[in-house]
């Protein structure tokens, strides 16, 4: 049984983060383990938050865990939020991943054209670190186009751009990547590169309007745990996806999407 260790900020009103992925990966029987970027009052676009950086608790976290054996099968990456805790974070990433431990890094930065709040242009060149070390990574378009210094089109591009795109993530390091919440030649899109066959594919899907938070988060717990239970990458991929789009329509009509979507009330959907 393949065991995960998420690396993601720890947010208290919101299911977002560890909070929205903890119980959809428990519940495709992946074993969880945990170790907090930050504890975030409540999701940023409720406009006033408070953030306590954990980066000394990593800073000592990391030392035991190795003196004591710890390993995982795969560890996912979130928000980072200091230069220090991005350099110990993907340290630790490189040096797992070299002993045969799967890295997935979800470069949170931003959507829609626009960086989070709170987010600034450092945490951007931070993120470029994390992706450094990925065997996958999964930023949506609008986080690509950050890391890789690319003009954001929110019109949309071709089959052909978003290939380049997909290159251009490959060169800060990583091996496979996919773009989600792209629209390619007119339609909305998921992008990817499977470097384990040396293949680029996309896969369409009909969008929701609305603003959820967490959708990310619930796309990697679902994406990663079908992984890791053995499913090629096309079709784990297609699972996220459709998954992603029956919870936010079962929510569709909530008042509060800052809060994102109670996945507890969801499980029986993956």
């Amino acid at each position: 049984m393949k065991q995960i260790l998420l690396i993601n900020d720890v947010v208290g009103y919101g299911k977002v983060g560890m909070g929205a992925m903890l119980p959809i990966l428990s519940y495709l029987g992946i074993p969880t383990y945990s170790l907090p970027t930050a504890l975030v009052s409540n999701t940023l676009d409720y406009g006033s938050f408070n953030i306590q950086d954990t980066t000394d608790y990593i800073r000592g976290t990391l030392p035991v865990w190795k003196q004591l054996g710890f390993s995982f099968d795969a560890i996912c990456t979130g928000l980072m939020f200091s230069d220090e805790q991005a350099k110990l974070v993907a340290g630790y990433c490189k040096e797992q991943g070299d002993l045969g431990t799967w890295v997935f890094v979800d470069p949170i930065l931003g959507d829609g054209g626009r960086l989070y709040n709170g987010v600034s242009q450092k945490q951007v060149e931070l993120m470029r670190d994390m992706v450094a070390v990925a065997h996958l990574t999964f930023p949506n378009y609008t986080e690509a186009c950050y890391l890789t210094n690319t003009p954001i089109k929110m019109e949309g591009i071709s089959w052909e751009e978003a290939g380049d795109l997909l290159d251009k993530l490959r060169d800060i390091g990583c091996k496979s990547a996919l773009i989600t919440s792209c629209k390619i030649d007119g339609q909305n899109a998921v992008a990817g590169y499977n470097h384990f066959e040396d293949h680029y594919f996309h896969l369409e899907y009909h969008e929701i309007p609305g603003l959820f938070h967490g959708t990310g988060d619930i796309f990697s717990a679902v994406l990663i745990g079908h992984l890791l239970n053995g499913e090629p990458m096309k079709t784990s991929t297609r699972t996220a996806m459709d998954t992603v789009f029956r919870m936010i329509d079962r929510y569709r009509d909530t008042d509060d999407k800052n809060r994102g979507i109670p996945i507890e009330k969801c499980l029986d959907l993956l």
